[in-house]
């Protein structure tokens, strides 16, 4: 005679399990909050913390200007600055310092109508001609590009070392930016960046006077017959 087979076990209960991932669930929920308040916290309570605040003044508006002028050219330039101070009775180990300065920019170049007499622009009789008298085109200040100029090595005497250690603020490099807007200025004067910005203004005048109908559009310029 057989045996009676044994009975299966009876299947848990949902509900239990339903109660114990809800425990878990709310668990981590209660962790996370008590993480985000303990960062919040030390967050007020670092004594280390910094916090910047922008107290600069409004923007103040100190003049308005009417353009008379075309800006027909720009030259864009690089120069690179050798700057050395030396000490006259220390090496240089000791005191002094070289400075190689990467100087990026531009320089615009314009004619100026602001000046221009009543005898500039003479027509002929039968409307069909006009002959424009202008002055020669005029550079303007270099314009240095921040985000390309640069140092780009320096070396420094120990007591120089010293110095910029113990100071407060960074070495000062206006000198550096301004032998930088100087040799610019001298290469564009050199260059031919006023004689394109004449093309260009004669050109653009041209185009402009003959589709005002005039069949023929002369452009002098100051030291021209």
């Amino acid at each position: 005679m057989k045996a009676p087979p044994h009975p299966l076990p009876e299947a848990a209960p949902a509900a239990p399990r339903r109660r114990r991932w809800r425990l878990a669930a709310g668990l981590l929920v209660v962790a996370a909050l008590v993480a985000v308040a303990a960062r919040l916290a030390w967050s007020w309570l670092d004594p280390f913390g910094e916090t910047a605040i922008d107290r600069s003044q409004p923007v103040l508006l100190q003049s308005i200007q009417d353009l008379s002028r075309f800006e027909s050219a720009t030259g864009n330039f690089q120069v690179i600055v050798d700057l050395e101070k030396d000490a006259d009775f220390l090496p240089d180990a000791i005191k002094g310092t070289r400075t190689l300065f990467v100087g990026a920019g531009g320089v615009d170049a314009y004619v100026d109508f602001s000046g221009l007499s009543s005898g500039a622009l003479t027509v002929s009789p039968d409307r069909t001609a006009v002959t424009v008298r202008l002055p020669r085109a005029q550079l303007e200040k270099p314009n240095l590009d921040n985000a390309r100029s640069y140092v780009y090595d320096q070396q420094r005497g120990l007591l120089d070392r010293m110095g910029d250690f113990l100071s407060a603020s960074p070495a000062d490099q206006r000198e550096l930016y301004q032998l930088a807007e100087k040799k610019i200025a001298e290469a564009a004067l050199a260059s031919d960046l006023r004689r394109r910005a004449d093309q260009n203004t004669r050109a653009m005048l041209q185009g402009m006077l003959t589709g005002l109908g005039f069949e023929k559009v002369t452009v002098k310029f100051a030291d021209e017959p």
